[in-house]
Order: C-alpha cells, then sequence, then structure tokens
C-alpha cells in the first residue's frame, strides 16, 4: 500500500541539484515538493517554477511564504502563474513569519490572526477568478480581479495551506484553510494539541479535522552510519533554535539552552560559531524532534508522526546523500 510522502527543499543544496532531486523524487513515488521561504536565502517563487517546469505530476508547495512582504494582487497573480505552469499541481502554504527576522526588515507583524484571514479571503476570490473590493487594516483593493486576456479564465484549483504554530492560528487554520503545514523540530506528540485546534475552528465553518490536510515537515537526516546522521541534524538544530525562537518554544526546548545558543552565534550565524555551539544540543533532543539516523530508525520515527495525526510527512534533509534519503522513502 502506498503512503503519501513529500520532500522539502531549502538551501543545503545548488539549486540545480534541486532539480534533479525533485525529478527523482516523482521518479519514486513522492506526492510533492515543498520549498522554504524563511530566512533572507532564498526564495520560494522562481524554485517552485523551476520545479514545475522538469516534472509532470509531482504538486509543487510554497513551505511557507509570508503573508506580509507580497500585495496581495502579486500574491494572486503568482500564483496564477504557476497555476498555468503546472496546473492543478501547485499549493500555496503560507505563514505569519517570525521575529527577529520580520522586525528586522521592518515589518510590524500587528493583529497577526486578522492579517492572515485577510490575505486568505483575498487571495481566494482571486484566485476564484472574482471581482474585489476589500478594505481592512492590511489590504485595501477596489474593484480588481486577475486580468487574463490569454489563457484560462475558470477557476484556479490552488488551495490554501497555513505553516501555523501559535493555538489562535491553528484553530483559525482549521477554519479558514484547505490545510495545515505541521511544524517541524517538534516531538510527535506536539500534534495532538494541533489536532484538537484544528478540529475546534474546523467545527466552526461546519466542518470536521479530516477535512483539514495535515503535512507536517519532519526533519530527516539519513546515513548508513547513525553518529554521522545525529551529527548532521545537530547542527541544523543549533542554527534554529537560535534563529527561531517560536520553533524553540514549541518544542519545549529549555531557554537556558537556547539562550546559550544564542551568546554564541551572530545574525547570521556563521558555520563556525553553529560549529562551537552545537555540544549545547543534547543528543536526547535530537531523536526527539526529527528523524535522523540509519535508513530504518528515521522510517520508525515518521511513522510515530503519521500515528499522531500527519497526513503526509514533507522530509527536510539537512544533509548528506539526498537520494538515499528518497530510496529510504520511495513508495511502490
Amino acid at each position: 500500500m502506498t503512503e503519501r510522502v513529500a520532500l522539502y527543499l531549502q538551501d543545503a543544496h545548488d539549486l540545480r541539484d534541486g532539480l534533479d532531486y525533485v525529478r527523482y523524487a516523482e521518479q519514486r513515488g513522492f506526492e510533492a515538493v515543498w520549498q522554504a521561504e524563511s530566512r533572507l536565502v532564498r526564495d520560494a517563487i522562481v524554485p517552485m517554477a523551476a520545479y514545475a517546469a522538469v516534472t509532470e505530476r509531482l504538486k509543487v508547495g510554497s513551505g511557507v511564504i509570508n503573508n506580509w512582504t507580497r500585495n496581495i494582487g502579486l500574491l494572486a497573480a503568482t500564483f496564477l502563474t504557476l497555476d498555468d505552469l503546472a496546473p492543478d499541481r501547485i499549493i500555496c502554504g503560507i505563514g505569519a513569519w517570525w521575529d527577529p527576522l520580520a522586525r528586522n526588515v521592518g515589518i510590524e507583524r500587528k493583529k497577526p490572526l486578522a492579517a492572515m484571514r485577510d490575505t486568505v479571503t483575498v487571495l481566494r476570490k482571486l484566485l476564484n477568478m472574482e471581482r474585489v473590493t476589500y478594505h481592512s487594516d492590511f489590504i485595501h483593493v477596489d474593484n480588481i480581479e486577475l486580468d487574463v486576456v490569454h489563457g484560462r479564465r475558470e477557476p484556479r484549483n490552488v488551495p490554501i495551506f497555513i505553516g501555523a504554530t501559535g493555538d489562535k492560528m491553528m484553530e483559525m487554520t482549521g477554519e479558514i484553510a484547505d490545510g495545515a503545514v505541521l511544524n517541524y523540530c517538534v516531538a510527535p506528540e506536539y500534534n495532538l494539541k494541533a489536532l484538537d485546534l484544528l478540529d475546534k475552528g474546523a467545527k466552526s465553518s461546519g466542518r470536521r479535522v479530516d477535512d483539514i490536510d495535515r503535512p507536517q515537515l519532519v526533519v530527516c537526516s539519513v546515513d548508513m552510519d547513525h553518529e554521522r546522521a545525529i551529527d548532521t541534524t545537530r547542527g541544523l538544530l543549533t542554527q534554529y533554535l537560535a534563529q527561531q525562537p517560536h520553533i524553540a518554544h514549541a518544542s519545549g526546548v529549555s531557554m537556558d539552552v537556547v539562550e546559550q545558543i544564542q551568546a554564541i552565534l551572530g545574525w547570521p550565524a556563521t558555520n563556525e560559531q553553529i560549529q562551537k555551539a552545537k555540544h549545547l544540543v543534547p543528543d536526547e533532543l535530537i531523536h526527539r524532534i526529527t528523524a535522523s539516523g540509519t535508513p530504518d530508525e528515521a522510517r520508525a520515527k515518521v511513522a510515530e508522526y503519521r500515528r499522531n495525526g500527519c497526513t503526509c510527512p514533507i522530509l527536510y534533509p539537512v544533509g548528506g546523500d539526498v537520494k538515499l534519503l528518497i530510496d529510504t522513502f520511495a513508495q511502490p
């Protein structure tokens, strides 16, 4: 029996190598590829277009873009364009971003729930080829629509998934979104609370939690050498726990550990700083919140996320042999 599985790419690999990985993932039965856009390193849209162009069946998602830095009209036009390139294969994954990065580039994330609700509402209307007038604290548009003269004018099938972290955002995701992109760097049991919140939100819109797709990012380091796989993950966690405190909070990491790492890492962090601080990340944490180790160990950990409500693991290869990871989770 086949199981849903997806690949997640960020900036750890050359972009042209990424094209080879997504083609190989499609050949090996993967359902989707999701491209990150988090740190100031790699835009999601350009790689998404490239992945869509070199595949035939693979779904291509943004994992996730933020709802602050793209005008709503441009955002809708961007996903219309991607859907032109790969009809019915594009997924819009969107999140509320995070501080201190947002603050450092001049974004004040006030009323994040209202801002996300407005974005999803207007984006969906525009992709449904509706003419929209909408005024709120965050969006001001008058009598606009996607101006398709040459091409398909029918409503576009672009599901909207929210990368939710906080409880209120998770509940609202159940209410308004097609799916939730569940966090990485969390233990499998983290999902249980998320499922309750999604269900509560879904019921408010006449649905239930099973109507909400729940793919989940999973840090996955696969190597025939167990210790080498663990060490690779340790470096990633060192950087993420310092730079994305919302993930540290969600994963239950002691703030003492986070502060010790932050005292060593600069912004942006250098590889030398990461190597200096990574001893602060304990093995127990790596085993608890990632799927790292030999192929059998990685498969067993991913199965825990599935048992706890993940509908499709989105595997984040943090280094090493990406094709080994793909082969480890290949579908018949």
